[in-house]
């Protein structure tokens, strides 16, 4: 794609388009369709979509693999760590209503660090994914 200037021009106007679209429906997934897994594909798709046009090593530049792996443990630990917190506050695993004195705050804020959680997860194993069937059969950096 080194060469094809229409389509790298258009993949730089649309890029941040698709991951703005990306936040849109991680913070709007309470209200309608969406939420952590869409948002998370979507913003993967994003970052793929800039690989695939720009070059996998470019990719690797912007998300590197340490960032990208740093995803996947801290979406994982921050889903968890709301279920605890709830246990720690006197209710079940992923019980939202004791995180706050109001309930619906709680259920709110409950809800918004878990999905913000498999956000982060969903983005990372899509993009650890990509990078490992984009890098296959090349040496090891």
């Amino acid at each position: 794609m080194k060469y094809d200037l229409v389509l790298r021009v258009v993949a730089k106007l649309l890029i941040p388009f698709i991951l703005l679209f990306a936040l849109y429906v991680q913070f709007h997934g309470d209200f309608g369709p969406g939420g952590g897994f869409q948002a998370g594909t979507i913003f993967g798709a994003g970052i793929i979509f800039y690989g695939l046009i720009f070059g996998v090593d470019t990719a690797r530049s912007v998300l590197p693999d340490w960032v990208v792996e740093s995803m996947l443990a801290a979406g994982v630990l921050l889903f968890a760590g709301v279920g605890i917190a709830g246990l720690l506050l006197g209710g079940n695993y992923l019980d939202y209503f004791v995180l706050d004195k109001n309930a619906v705050i709680g259920q709110h804020r409950g809800i918004f660090w878990v999905e913000a959680g498999v956000f982060i997860t969903v983005a990372g194993v899509m993009l650890k994914i990509f990078y490992m069937f984009a890098l296959r059969g090349r040496p090891e950096d």
